[in-house]
């Protein structure tokens, strides 16, 4: 047996949940760094669009990253994407929320806002990618 192999197997003996939380914490700092960046170039007074614009950035990467390190499943990947985008909806509107709450009544500083807002909001996104984005298909 090869040292890919080796390594593939060892990898998916890991739970499924901790590779989650593994690539997870991967594309979120990957995506934090994004917003950071734009929060940077706009000013922070325009945090919602620089969130946007790291949603949109950052979901191809998260994409693949979650299909084929953690979940890692095959079928229709055109399928598979418009439904992580769906649950990504989902996890931006509570993410945009919570961000909004934490800094307009909250008075805390928009980058801390935005790791307590993404911590949140993991949860989710592991629940509704699993069940709903990655959700094996029966044969």
């Amino acid at each position: 047996m090869n040292i890919f192999c080796k390594i593939n197997n060892l990898w998916f003996s890991i739970s499924d949940k901790i590779r989650f939380l593994i690539i997870g914490t991967f594309n979120a700092g990957v995506s934090y760094l994004i917003f950071s960046l734009l929060c940077f170039i706009f000013g922070v007074f325009y945090y919602q669009i620089a969130l946007v614009l790291s949603w949109i950035i950052s979901s191809f990467s998260s994409f693949a990253m979650q299909r084929f390190f953690v979940f890692n499943i095959n079928g229709n990947i055109i399928k598979q994407y418009l439904k992580c985008c769906t649950t990504w909806v989902g996890s931006y509107i509570i993410n945009a929320c919570v961000l909004e709450i934490l800094v307009k009544f909250l008075k805390l500083n928009v980058y801390i806002s935005q790791i307590l807002a993404t911590i949140f909001c993991a949860v989710f996104t592991y629940i509704f990618l699993k069940r709903f984005a990655f959700k094996k298909e029966k044969i």
